[in-house]
């Protein structure tokens, strides 16, 4: 009798038709992500070949390094928009941001209407090496003026992997939950794979996206997943429709 292994199934196999993508970085020139308009359209025909339909595209905002405001973020958006247009590229795009939490951005939040994913949904993320300090105050503050805090890729952050409890404490605090797309795959390595994993596995993850930054982080759509049952990821990349323009 031949046995023969199971095929895996490839992270590009399970994007739905009309994927609603709510973390990206596909405005040309205006942070680590899409390096001109050229780029940009390469990124977004790649995407779609896998499903994506519409994209919420998320700008770094951080301070001393992608120092990008509101209104330049506004005026990118509309060159974007007309350059899909002049490329008849029909999908959709809008510009939010991806706001680093830390003391300026508690500045930010007093000062500056937020770019939001849609309606109150907005964006953050945290330094790799530790969590800011006033974390909670942030996340308490934000809610106070209206927002909805979405944690951008919270399986990355190596200081929470080993006390899976604050995990738990964010969401009890009112923090919602995005997992990066290739996380499943390997791509950031076997910690943050194990702690995608068991983020899905409790039902902690409230939506995804796929950070694009490049060429490579598409290419690595075509690797397989490696989770045992896809079910869980396929559920919360359908939660992505609450974003559809």
């Amino acid at each position: 009798m031949l046995f023969f292994n199971k095929p895996k199934i490839r992270l590009a196999d399970i994007i739905p038709d009309g994927y609603v993508d709510i973390h990206s970085h596909l405005l040309p020139g205006i942070d680590d992500g899409a390096t001109d308009p050229e780029n940009t359209i390469l990124l977004i025909n790649k995407l779609k070949s896998y499903g994506f339909s519409t994209f919420i595209t998320t700008p770094h905002v951080i301070s001393g390094v992608w120092n990008n405001t509101y209104q330049n973020i506004k005026e990118k958006e509309a060159e974007t928009q007309k350059l899909l247009r002049l490329n008849n590229i029909q999908n959709q795009i809008k510009a939010a941001a991806e706001y680093m939490i830390d003391e300026a951005f508690f500045r930010l939040l007093k000062q500056e209407q937020l770019l939001t994913l849609k309606n109150s949904y907005v964006l953050i993320e945290m330094s790799y090496i530790s969590p800011p300090m006033q974390l909670y105050d942030i996340i308490f503050e934000l809610q106070l003026a209206g927002y909805k805090p979405i944690l951008a890729h919270p399986e990355r952050y190596n200081f929470y992997h080993l006390n899976f409890d604050e995990y738990k404490k964010l969401k009890k605090a009112g923090c919602l939950f995005q997992l990066n797309l290739l996380s499943v795959t390997g791509y950031y390595g076997k910690p943050v794979f194990e702690a995608a994993k068991k983020l899905l596995e409790n039902n902690m993850i409230d939506f995804t996206g796929s950070d694009t930054h490049h060429e490579r982080h598409i290419e690595a759509f075509k690797s397989p997943i490696l989770l045992k049952q896809p079910d869980l990821l396929i559920k919360a990349l359908k939660k992505n429709s609450l974003f559809t323009l």
